[in-house]
């Protein structure tokens, strides 16, 4: 053999070698994911930073809710879930794959899974189970657990349907090893977010009932069913109250991202008719220990009762670095009403923001300009570079403005300037057959009147409402607000069954796939999906693909700028107000960490009960736990 042939031999090894290898790193086990760089911790997570881990266990956290319940199974679209439970995620008594990090975004941690890995073309995910997991009676979270568990959940719960769209498949390739099949490559999201998978138990849903009837995963329950997280259903009153404890031999209970958390032996939810009863309640103490408020106005002013003056309850404010959510008005597309954009557009100029927030919120609050407010994300100022090239691919589709001119809604707080939105309002409307005859705005051909319902369920938000449909009415719009009970109100929202109704849309600093489930045609013919406002736009599904799809933190970027400013530009939404602070007011009857995520705000579950506080609080107040 020739050394020229040997050279060639070797390199061929060589290089094959090398491809192996970096197949082999490709492919290597991830103990945390994140979108966003690594994460604080690194791979080496030991617990979050700011818990106590020596929190004492123990006490009751008294909470209330308005409305009723009907299920313990909040993965369908009948019923009402009881408090405790949630519609995505594993609540309190469910564990997921991985956790999501509470002070980093875009970052999760081992729970049921210790580690997952993907290829470089993103075309799978493998999860490897912890051989520590448990179901509340001892048997172990298997794999069969968590391929039944997807199945179950795409073919029942739209939201995972949605979330999972890409997701073919759920394949066991041991006794550990689950492997999530993808039907498209390079989307750099999907094999976190499968970290998400929250864990049914195929063996009781299989099973029976105390009667010897076939539980059925697709209707409502009130049997109590087998968890696997820190808690469990301790007892109930169907509609009235629920009460879980913490599980002692919780198997989880020293991974780390419990470890100095989830710290309440009890956990009671008592329910109300209206938020009222709930504000008395937690006045008087012994129902709910922690009142988180929305209000500026009640924060500044409300505040005045006795326990709080006697230093019994305290107020604090929390920052969160979180993104802000879109609060505002959803307008229903499906409505012929608001299918016209100029309809839209001067519904959404009349809203009072400034002019509410000097006489009612004490200045507190700031107008939402973006779906994505307060990041990166944000769109802002006009088009330009990578973002304009995308945009340019669908000009003929978009409004002329959007490449013209900075959206921003107008800012008016006197008469002058109210009378200028009012005109520019009006010409809008004109513009889209509608004209002030006697002094009701009514449709230029058939004469009905420019007439819709707020719909809502928070007995004290017509306070907030009223200037709103006040400054409507200058103009000749009949809005009038229509209060629903709670339950009725999640039914009627998931059935799109509403012309207007407030809206909160929260949003991650790394939105990926569940832009489908806000913004896509598919989503809203879907019951129980996010596309309350029924956007229908082939522009705005591709700007959603093109967001899921981006290739690095860059393109992802620019992706969504682009996807904000055609939302925006299309004013499916009035948007109100946000704020970066979280307002807590609280008994004194806990122990707090001396630093809370700054991500999130603040982290109940690393609050601990201090019994000598509970037990002076009990002896004050006779109605006390």
């Amino acid at each position: 053999m020739t050394g020229c042939r040997k050279r060639s031999i070797l390199g061929t090894v060589v290089a094959a070698a090398l491809l192996a290898a970096g197949a082999v790193h490709a492919q290597e086990w991830h103990t945390s994911s994140s979108l966003i760089g690594d994460s604080k911790y690194g791979q080496d997570f030991q617990r979050y930073d700011y818990v106590n881990p020596d929190a004492p266990k123990g006490g009751t956290l008294n909470s209330t809710v308005t409305g009723t319940f009907d299920s313990f199974n909040p993965y369908i679209v009948q019923g009402s879930p009881a408090a405790g439970l949630v519609g995505f995620g594993g609540g309190l008594l469910y564990d997921t794959l991985m956790e999501q990090a509470t002070d980093e975004g875009s970052v999760s941690h081992p729970l049921v899974a210790d580690a997952y890995k993907y290829p470089d073309d993103y075309s799978s995910a493998t999860y490897r189970l912890d051989p520590r997991a448990r179901w509340h009676d001892g048997k172990p979270i298997t794999v069969d657990d968590v391929v039944w568990s997807f199945n179950v959940l795409k073919a029942n719960s739209p939201m995972y349907n949605r979330y999972f769209e890409n997701v073919t498949e759920a394949v066991a390739l041991s006794d550990r090893e689950v492997q999530f099949k993808f039907d498209q490559k390079g989307n750099r999201e999907l094999p976190k977010i499968i970290g998400d998978l929250v864990l049914l138990p195929k063996h009781w849903w299989e099973g029976t009932d105390v009667s010897g009837k076939k539980r059925d995963i697709t209707k409502p329950t009130l049997e109590v069913p087998l968890g696997s997280a820190a808690y469990k259903i301790k007892s109930f009153k169907p509609g009235a109250e629920i009460v879980w404890e913490r599980v002692p031999d919780y198997w989880a209970a020293k991974l780390p991202v419990k470890v100095g958390r989830e710290n309440f032996d009890n956990r009671r939810y008592t329910y109300f008719l209206d938020e009222t009863a709930e504000w008395l309640a937690f006045t008087k103490g012994g129902l709910q220990d922690i009142n988180s408020e929305n209000s500026a106005r009640d924060w500044m002013t409300k505040y005045t009762f006795p326990a709080l003056k006697a230093g019994d309850v305290t107020k604090k404010e929390f920052k969160a670095n979180a993104l802000a959510r879109m609060q505002g008005f959803a307008m229903n597309t499906r409505r012929p009403l608001f299918q016209d954009r100029r309809v839209r557009q001067a519904l959404s100029l009349l809203y009072p923001f400034d002019t509410m927030n000097r006489t009612m919120s004490f200045g507190l609050n700031t107008r939402i300009t973006s779906y994505f407010i307060g990041s990166e994300l944000a769109s802002s100022g006009l088009p330009q570079g990578k973002e304009l090239e995308i945009l340019n691919q669908y000009k003929d589709k978009l409004p002329p403005e959007l490449f013209t001119q900075e959206w921003k809604l107008p800012a008016f707080d006197n008469s002058q300037d109210e009378r200028k939105v009012l005109k520019q309002a009006v010409d809008l409307l004109a513009a889209a057959g509608w004209n002030i005859k006697d002094g009701r705005m009514v449709n230029a051909q058939s004469g009905a009147p420019f007439r819709f319902e707020v719909l809502d369920s928070r007995q004290g938000a017509e306070s907030s409402l009223t200037p709103y449909i006040q400054m409507l009415r200058k103009i000749g719009i009949e809005a009038t607000l229509r209060f629903v009970d709670p339950s009725q109100y999640v039914n009627r929202l998931s059935d799109f069954d509403f012309d207007m109704t407030t809206v909160v849309l929260a949003q991650s600093d790394s939105p990926g796939n569940e832009q489908r489930d806000f913004w896509s045609s598919k989503a809203a013919d879907s019951p129980g999906s996010r596309n309350y406002e029924g956007i229908k736009d082939p522009v705005i599904d591709a700007l959603v693909e093109r967001v899921i799809f981006a290739t690095n933190r860059d393109d992802l970027v620019t992706a969504t700028h682009a996807l904000d400013r055609v939302l925006l530009w299309n004013f499916y939404v009035v948007p109100q107000l946000t704020r970066p602070d979280v307002w807590l007011a609280s008994w004194n009857k806990f122990g707090v960490p001396d630093k809370q995520p700054t991500y999130v705000g603040p982290d109940i579950e690393s609050w601990w009960i201090d019994p000598e506080k509970e037990k002076a609080l009990a002896a004050k107040y006779k109605s006390g736990n």
